[in-house]
């Protein structure tokens, strides 16, 4: 089979392999789509932090089920790439996602940019009737959706989302279906026009939130984020970067504010996305801006960081 490997920042390679071999308690996978998230650009950049070289990318997966004890062959999944030890204390305490020994699928480990894959079983969630690009779309998703869910929203919230990438995206969408009053914070003309046209948000203005999320992973966006907080207010930071934090002590004190970090997502938010998918509230093709074939994975990270892309969501097709 083939694989993309990422041998160091800014160059990737194919190599042929050997397809992989399942024990019991897995199942054999072959790779249908590849969504292209932010952690994978960065990793491809060289400044995403937890990340070593070489590493094959890619963890936001359409599977079809090929060799299983638990899963019909044929069937269409997408995976919770998010492996956990299930023993230390943030896993007895239902906390997977932040696992004190956590491997995360393509970042940590070597992930999906690959044919065929072998996952544990009880990380692999059936599509049930979901079509191969919504189940690429899930995880990011479910980010998005965990992040909302440590901001313990509630309908008519007024909230500030900061970054309208994928996940900024599908957080502010995700709010609104919530129903939150959302505005967006976002320096690039295109994805913020995207928003207003497309999820009917407005444009941040002067006010103050009860509820700021980053999902920038921009250090200088993460800390103009505190002055927007209204009293009582909460600040989730989704978005990661690599550098300390700094903020006025007495401003967030006498706001009595909340901040907090959200990480990964739970099969929880993995089951929510995809019932929002399956009632209808969602569509995913109005995401995707970029198709790619297996022959283009080579040059992907620099077509959709090439200036004038417009990207909102790339996403890889390695097989039908």
């Amino acid at each position: 089979m083939q694989q993309w490997i990422c041998n160091q920042p800014g160059t990737m390679s194919l190599q042929e392999v050997e397809m992989p071999q399942r024990q019991a308690g897995f199942s054999l996978l072959r790779v249908l789509r590849i969504g292209i998230c932010g952690t994978d650009i960065h990793a491809f950049a060289g400044n995403q932090p937890f990340f070593q070289y070489p590493r094959i990318l890619g963890h936001e997966l359409a599977v079809e089920i090929v060799e299983s004890d638990t899963y019909e062959k044929g069937e269409l999944a997408t995976i919770i790439p998010y492996f956990n030890c299930a023993t230390c204390g943030a896993c007895e305490a239902g906390k997977s996602n932040c696992c004190e020994n956590i491997q995360v699928f393509g970042v940590h480990i070597d992930g999906g940019m690959r044919e065929f894959i072998v996952v544990e079983d009880r990380y692999i969630l059936p599509g049930n009737g979901l079509s191969a690009e919504e189940l690429a779309l899930v995880e990011p998703l479910a980010i998005a959706a965990h992040g909302l869910r440590r901001a313990a929203l509630n309908p008519g919230e007024k909230v500030l989302v900061m970054g309208a990438g994928p996940i900024g995206l599908f957080t502010v969408l995700l709010a609104k279906i919530q129903g939150a009053s959302v505005e967006v914070l976002e320096p690039n003309p295109s994805r913020l026009q995207f928003c207003l046209d497309n999820i009917g948000v407005s444009k941040a203005s002067a006010a103050s939130y009860t509820i700021v999320i980053d999902a920038t992973g921009n250090l200088q966006a993460i800390e103009s984020g505190f002055a927007q907080l209204a009293h009582g207010g909460k600040y989730v930071l989704i978005g990661l970067q690599k550098q300390a934090i700094s903020f006025s002590h007495p401003e967030f004190h006498k706001r009595e504010a909340t901040l907090m970090s959200s990480r990964n997502a739970t099969v929880e938010d993995f089951d929510y996305v995809m019932d929002i998918f399956r009632s209808g509230k969602m569509e995913a093709g109005m995401f995707i801006s970029h198709c790619f074939g297996k022959n283009q994975v080579l040059d992907i990270f620099t077509k959709i960081n090439a200036p004038g892309s417009q990207v909102i969501k790339s996403m890889i097709t390695l097989a039908e």
